[in-house]
């Protein structure tokens, strides 16, 4: 897992977006699993639906008038009713879910909310899965609870040859450096739409450039 950190404006979202497909900068190229996504340089730019990208939210995107395992299987897309809706029921047991499946949107907690839109991301067996600040709207508490349940799930996708990790980056978005390094392989820091620094979590928390960036004191 890569973290995207630096302040408001930096960029982050912006690379997210460029990935999904939903924005094209003047020049760039981005490969997933040695498929060739986007080559400004030689015109290829597949569009958001060829991308196979599953995406999480701050706002969590849920239909409120759907339930918990309806609002997962309108995301699959290549089974039918019955194969869909067994397929929902276990994306949602994954995530912890299992016997909330009926539940609408507004009978269930933000964090549970916030699994179920975990589970729709991975619904479309995307090649990378992006989460752009998913638990900036939770508590302190809460997000504690689902930081182990985000490390003990990327346990189960590496198990599975489903979506192995090695082949589904997951690229993170945050502001906080504590969950950055509780969930994070990598660091990326972001400054007015440059990288500052790029690394190893411990690695790139000894460069004082980096520190300035995020907004962290440095020892005197």
């Amino acid at each position: 897992m890569l973290a995207l950190v630096g302040h408001s404006g930096a960029g982050k979202t912006t690379i997210l977006r460029t990935i999904a497909g939903l924005y094209t900068p003047a020049m760039a190229r981005l490969s997933v699993s040695d498929d060739l996504w986007l080559d400004t340089d030689r015109a290829i730019n597949l569009p958001p639906r060829q991308r196979r990208v599953g995406m999480v939210f701050q706002s969590y995107a849920l239909f409120p008038h759907m339930s918990a395992i309806q609002n997962v299987a309108c995301a699959i897309d290549d089974l039918g009713s019955g194969e869909k809706m067994a397929e929902a029921e276990r994306l949602l047991a994954l995530v912890n879910l299992k016997g909330l499946e009926k539940r609408k949107p507004a009978a269930l907690s933000n964090g549970q909310q916030q699994r179920v839109a975990l589970a729709r991301a991975l619904a479309r067996r995307p090649k990378a899965l992006l989460l752009d600040e998913p638990f900036a709207a939770l508590d302190r508490r809460t997000r504690e609870g689902l930081y182990g349940e985000i490390i003990a799930l990327r346990h189960q996708l590496r198990q599975s040859h489903h979506a192995p990790d090695q082949i589904m980056p997951i690229i993170l978005v945050t502001h906080d450096m504590h969950e950055a390094e509780r969930l994070a392989d990598q660091i990326m820091v972001i400054e007015d739409g440059q990288m500052i620094a790029h690394g190893p979590v411990p690695d790139v928390l000894s460069q004082p450039e980096a520190l300035r960036a995020m907004g962290i004191p440095q020892p005197s």
